[in-house]
């Protein structure tokens, strides 16, 4: 079996899964009693959020443990509006942003928000003087990913970022570092961002944890309400395994950043020089991306009829975000893809575990697709 779909989410590293089987076997005590299993669940947490806070070099006063990133980016705009929104109505984001923040933005929006959507270059880059031009008096939030989910595109959040507070100290920032976190340097004292979303089973740990950096002194007013937990910020009862769980993943990849970027980088390179060897594939590449995130057109074969016959040999990808459910998508379109290209580009995306030659086997397959399937006829 050959899995190429990281970006959708990752195996559980056995640190994270030992971690999770630990607590539910011998410390599963609600953190907020106050008896000593009460207390011992909450030192677990206490640690959890000093390794989390670590990895992106933050005050472990910074984080909020939240149920993953799609929570963690709705907070951040919902209590970005909350809090200001009375007298701030002007969000700016991308074209290009998760379905998790631009559906969250649209139910502003909806509500009588302005948003200003910048779409990114040719060389898919978002460009600081344009995101600078829509910002005045009236600007809440300026809300720009990180690292682009379905084509790896890096955007340099701390010279936007800059830029926005040197326009207008009270404009909110906010990042999507999903894709980024433990693949690129996340660092929260230098990004210049108020707010970065994380998420867990992107980085070897179980679905359902992440979390949110608030940078100290914001004072947000929390968007999820309840029993106050997570310092009044984020109610409801903590997810023990899964968050200490996630410690251990940061912990662990913290380690090796440089060593799996240097291997992503050679995968990427293996991917290049095959799709180059065959007629109508080709590999999508913007002035600065992510190696772990490729882009891959395969013309005259549609996406998912391909993805199913890479499935049938036991070779996972994807179609572009698992969380567009096949949908055709407005990212890819926003970067400038044809209609054409939509409906034939898979995501490839790799982790620390995949080799050349399983990159090898699956251009091997892709040849076997196009030498046996019926191309889309136009």
């Amino acid at each position: 079996m050959i899995y190429f779909d990281n970006s959708s989410t990752t195996k559980p590293c056995e640190q994270a899964i030992s971690a999770a089987s630990k607590v539910l076997s011998g410390t599963w005590g609600n953190p907020s009693s106050l008896h000593k299993m009460g207390l011992e669940a909450e030192k677990l947490i206490i640690s959890a959020r000093q390794a989390v806070a670590k990895s992106i070099n933050a005050d472990e006063r910074e984080i909020f443990f939240t149920s993953g990133a799609t929570e963690s980016n709705n907070t951040a705009i919902f209590s970005s509006a909350l809090t200001k929104g009375k007298r701030r109505k002007k969000i700016i984001t991308t074209a290009t942003e998760h379905p998790s923040v631009s559906a969250a933005i649209k139910r502003l929006e909806d509500k009588g928000f302005e948003v200003v959507r910048i779409i990114p270059s040719e060389n898919g880059e978002i460009s600081t003087s344009e995101v600078i031009r829509h910002v005045d008096k009236n600007t809440l939030l300026v809300s720009i990913i990180m690292v682009n989910n379905e084509t790896g595109t890096v955007n340099d959040i701390s010279t936007l970022f800059k830029a926005v507070k040197a326009t207008d100290t009270e404009v909110y920032t906010h990042t999507d570092a999903v894709q980024g976190f433990l693949k690129i340097p996340v660092n929260a004292k230098t990004l210049c961002a108020d707010m970065i979303s994380l998420s867990g089973h992107k980085v070897y740990a179980p679905k359902g944890t992440g979390a949110i950096y608030v940078k100290k002194g914001l004072n947000l007013k929390p968007f999820i309400v309840g029993g106050g937990q997570e310092s009044g910020f984020r109610s409801g009862t903590e997810s023990v395994p899964l968050i200490c769980a996630f410690a251990e993943a940061a912990k662990a990849y913290s380690k090796t950043q440089d060593e799996r970027y240097k291997k992503a980088v050679l995968l990427r390179q293996r991917l290049k020089e095959r799709t180059l060897a065959l007629d109508g594939v080709y590999l999508h590449e913007f002035k600065s991306c992510l190696p772990y995130i490729n882009s891959l057109t395969v013309m005259g074969y549609k996406s998912e009829t391909l993805l199913h016959f890479l499935e049938e040999r036991e070779i996972y990808v994807s179609s572009g975000s698992a969380c567009s459910k096949g949908k055709k998508s407005e990212v890819l379109k926003a970067f400038g893809y044809s209609d054409s290209e939509l409906d034939s580009t898979l995501r490839i995306s790799f982790c620390a575990d995949n080799t050349e030659d399983e990159v090898d086997r699956l251009m091997d397959e892709i040849q076997n697709a196009m030498n046996s399937l019926v191309r889309i006829k136009r």
